[in-house]
């Protein structure tokens, strides 16, 4: 999702790395939940927390989207995210006493919070939202444990491979304005890499960028 701010006013003016340290650790929420309720449309999935989702729910895709999570327009392009319910908009996934009852496997931008990313060609680097956690008491703490995601190269390649995959298909949105065009684009994102299953027995990556190279190739003539 694109963001049309000043990184000064939102950041500490900081740019890290997975081995340096930041100002994150907010100490097991001690009871907050501020962060799980409120967030609008803002709290996107990618591929990998879908399958993550799945796999550990037992479910399909399609039984979340009736319930849990929704579809929404992302810079042009239709994309799942958590629903937000109730007087509260709460997250669907928190239980009764405010927590999550899916964190081991809770989605990229959960375990990403309070830090965001900032997109180079070459690549990414992590910054410190300071304005978004309120737990004043925060510590230190290494961004890789933080992120807490096993494999955390392999991950930081895929979404790298899926941002930049989105920002290609914007780039063709932004020369074809026809709405029927830009249906087809979403429904081409949806199909091929969220409803079409996964096997969870096989490594996910794998499975991945194998249909990420597939669809290059198709989407260099289809597009």
């Amino acid at each position: 999702m694109k963001r049309e701010v000043d990184f000064n006013e939102i950041s500490d003016g900081k740019l890290y790395g997975l081995n340096d340290m930041v100002k994150a650790d907010c100490g097991d929420c001690k009871g907050c939940y501020a962060c799980c309720q409120g967030m609008g449309q803002s709290v996107i999935l990618d591929p990998l927390d879908c399958f993550r989702l799945t796999k550990n729910l037992s479910c399909t895709i399609e039984t979340l989207l009736a319930d849990k999570l929704e579809l929404n327009v992302v810079d042009g392009i239709v994309l799942p995210n958590l629903r937000m319910s109730g007087e509260e908009e709460r997250c669907g996934f928190l239980n009764g006493e405010g927590r999550c009852s899916i964190h081991r496997f809770r989605p990229g931008i959960c375990r990403l919070f309070p830090l965001g990313r900032v997109y180079e060609e070459q690549g990414f680097q992590y910054f410190l939202q300071t304005q978004e956690c309120r737990m004043e008491t925060r510590t230190k703490v290494k961004v890789r444990k933080w992120i807490d995601t096993p494999d955390i190269r392999q991950y930081e390649k895929f979404v790298l491979d899926w941002h930049f995959f989105l920002k290609y298909l914007e780039q063709q949105l932004d020369q074809n304005k026809d709405p029927a065009f830009a249906n087809k684009v979403s429904m081409y994102v949806l199909k091929n890499f969220y409803l079409v299953p996964y096997n969870y027995e096989e490594d996910f990556y794998s499975q991945f960028e194998k249909r990420l190279e597939n669809k290059r190739l198709e989407a260099s003539t289809f597009l």
